[in-house]
Parts: C-alpha cells; sequence; structure tokens
C-alpha cells in the first residue's frame, strides 16, 4: 500500500469515526430530554409513542429512497446534507415543545428522515473502509456512536441535574454536531473507486428493487430489525422506566441510559476480535442471550442496582447485531448501498412499531412489563442469525 493511499485510508478512516460519533451526540442529545418534554407536553405513554413514532415515519420515508441517492450523489454529499437538515430539525423540536406537539412532531420528522439516509451512507463509507483495511471494523465505528450518545447522554445528565433548558442544551449540541460533520465528510473516500454492478448500477432503482427480492437480505434486514428494536427499546424508554416504575429522580435515570449506552459502546469496540475469531454467528447468538439475561434482569430485579445491571447486560448484549447486519449487507461491494438500504428499511420498522407498543403497552402493564416484547424479538435474532455467514 502506497503512503498516499495509506494516508488517505487513515483519514477516511477517521472521518467515518467523527460522522458515526456525532450522530451519536444529535439522538442522545434529544433522549436525554425526552422526559422533560413529555412533562411538559403532559403526554401519557401511549401518546409519547406516538410522538416519538414520527422519528420512524421520517426514517421509513427516507430508507427505501437512501441507496438510490448515495449511488447518485455519494456518500460524503449525503452525509453532509442530512447534517445540517438533523440540525435544522432538533433546533424545531429544541424550540418548538414549548408551543406544542404539532412543532415537536414536524421536527422528529425531519429528524428521522435525515438519520436514515445519514445512515445508510456512513455505512457505506464504513463497509468500503473495512473492506480496504481487510478486517473487521464496523463494530468499531457503531462503538463510536455508542460513544458519541454516552458523551451525550451524560452531558445531558448534567444538564437535567444543573437546570439547563431543553432549548439551550439541544440547540448547542445541534449546532456543534452540524459543524463538526460538515467538516469531518471531506475526508471521506470516493464511492466510485467501488467496481460497478454489471447492469442496473447499485445506486439506481433497479439495482434497489432487485435487492428486495433477495432472501438472504430478507433475512439480514428481519435479524437487524429485532436488534434494532432491542436498541431502541432501551434508548427510548429506560429513563423513563426507572423514573416511573422505579420511582428514581429524573438525573438517575438519564444515569441508567447512559449505563445502557456504555455497555454499547464496550461491545462495539472489543467485539470486532471476537468476531475475527469465533465468526458472525456464534458470537451474535451469544450476545443475544445476554441481551435477553439483561432485560429480564432490568424488567425484574425490583431494586435500582439491579435495575443497572441489567440494563449493563442489555447493552452489551443489543451492541453488535445492527452493525454486524450492515456489514453483511455489504458483503459484495458492487451491491453494498442497494442492500445496505434494504436492510436498513427493514431495520427501521422497529423505530416505527418499537415506542407505540411499548406505549401501549405501557398505558396498560406499565412501560417496565410492556418491555418485555423485546424478549420475543430477541429469540427470533438467534433462529435468523445464520443468515450472516459470509459468503464463500
Amino acid at each position: 500500500m502506497s503512503t498516499v493511499v495509506a494516508t488517505d485510508l487513515r483519514a477516511s478512516t477517521r472521518a467515518v469515526y467523527v460522522v458515526f460519533t456525532f450522530l451519536g451526540v444529535a439522538m442522545a442529545s434529544f433522549a436525554a430530554r425526552i422526559p422533560q418534554i413529555r412533562d411538559e407536553l403532559e403526554l401519557s405513554p401511549s401518546r409519547l409513542g406516538l410522538v416519538l413514532l414520527a422519528i420512524a415515519v421520517g426514517s421509513i420515508t427516507s430508507l427505501p429512497l437512501a441507496g438510490h441517492i448515495v449511488g447518485r450523489f455519494g456518500s460524503r454529499r449525503t452525509v453532509g446534507v442530512m447534517a445540517v437538515l438533523l440540525g435544522v430539525a432538533l433546533a424545531v423540536v429544541a424550540v418548538g415543545y414549548q408551543f406544542g406537539v404539532v412543532p415537536v412532531i414536524i421536527g422528529l420528522y425531519l429528524y428521522g428522515f435525515a438519520t436514515g439516509a445519514w445512515d445508510v451512507a456512513m455505512n457505506v463509507q464504513g463497509a468500503l473502509v473495512e473492506r480496504r483495511i481487510e478486517r473487521s471494523i464496523m463494530p468499531r465505528f457503531h462503538a463510536g456512536y455508542s460513544v458519541g450518545t454516552v458523551a451525550g447522554a451524560l452531558i445531558g445528565a448534567g444538564a437535567v441535574a444543573v437546570g439547563l433548558s431543553v432549548t439551550a442544551h439541544v440547540t448547542i449540541a445541534c449546532i456543534l454536531v452540524t459543524v463538526a460533520v460538515v467538516t469531518a465528510v471531506r475526508g471521506f473516500l470516493p464511492d466510485d473507486e467501488e467496481p460497478s454492478s454489471p447492469s442496473g448500477a447499485d445506486g439506481g432503482l433497479g439495482g434497489a428493487l432487485a435487492s428486495w427480492r433477495e432472501p438472504r437480505t430478507l433475512l439480514i434486514g428481519v435479524f437487524v430489525l429485532a436488534f434494532a428494536f432491542t436498541e431502541g427499546a432501551g434508548i427510548d424508554w429506560i429513563s423513563v422506566a426507572m423514573i416511573d416504575d422505579y420511582d428514581t429522580s429524573a438525573a438517575v435515570g438519564t444515569l441508567a441510559f447512559a449505563v445502557f449506552l456504555a455497555a454499547m459502546t464496550i461491545g462495539r469496540w472489543f467485539g470486532p476480535a471476537l468476531l475475527d475469531r469465533y465468526g458472525r454467528v456464534p458470537v451474535l447468538r451469544v450476545l443475544a442471550v445476554t441481551a435477553l439475561a439483561g432485560l429480564v434482569l432490568f424488567v425484574f430485579g425490583a431494586a435500582t442496582p439491579l435495575a443497572f445491571a441489567g440494563a449493563l447486560l442489555w447493552g452489551l448484549g443489543a451492541s453488535l447485531g445492527f452493525p454486524v447486519g450492515m456489514s453483511a449487507a455489504a458483503d459484495e461491494p458492487a451491491k453494498a448501498s442497494a442492500r445496505v438500504s434494504v436492510v436498513a428499511s427493514i431495520g427501521y420498522c422497529a423505530f416505527l412499531g418499537g415506542p407505540p407498543l411499548i406505549g401501549l403497552l405501557g398505558d396498560h402493564v406499565t412501560v417496565l412489563r410492556g418491555l418485555l416484547a423485546v424478549a420475543v424479538l430477541l429469540i427470533v435474532s438467534i433462529a435468523l442469525s445464520p443468515a450472516l455467514k459470509r459468503p464463500v
């Protein structure tokens, strides 16, 4: 590898880490303030779930188009533009929640739209870098996302503790995120260095539609959906369940959320060595069981320390499913963006159905008991894990 190529690869690796990390900061900056927004708008669990549904609707709108968008405009431009849109969207939420639920829904829809396309584009770039390095690194990129979420959650806990308003906190965060990401994407590798598809190029609509008919791609998508539901339920509801069902303070609830995210970060950072040594399928099966054990402990622990332990195991177990699913979808470079778009579209259905499902169950059996719905999909993920084997 020449010195110039190695330098470009190091620069692109750093750029991908930055982009993943600051998407995490943006997400956690909003998620850490969900209880305060909920209180200001006087939302029940089911109504809160419906409001959060706007994020998933926005993502589902953009994801089926994301493969074509990335193929046409490239991952660099796509991430940069979506970072600006995300910053505007969170600013709308930060200011709009003081005026009612409608501005929040509009802002969250735009946030979800931006996140969906950004997610596909950064995973396509991450898969390109992973192939150039020739070792499992995608989970570490997602660990960067988790580092961002931990940082965002801890800052959020501090903002709550000192009484900083939601408007000031989230607005400052989204400005920092936008500036950092628009600067970082300059280091991305060009997507056109990848091989082209023989017909109906990867980024074309024909290639995208063809990927929806591939059994392996669809199975990977359902697997990712199961882990996305597991991850998303923790992100959306751990702090709420701690406050409402364990009767903790808002700061303690946000700290439990941070523990969950920290565990995911640890799993994603150290997971690649396990994947390279033991393979995708055995590692993912063990982690699914770990997440299941953590979920049960969180729900039935009956004491705050046990709930924290459950959140830790839950986050550790949920850590690798989504990033390894993205890597599996991108195993063939020529079809990477189309397949990643399909898998992400299916996976994000968890965010579409998850918030209202948990919220509805929360109205009837408490949010804490409603989280047991996650267990069903974890069992499904164990059965589907063989689909993630690398093609021979």
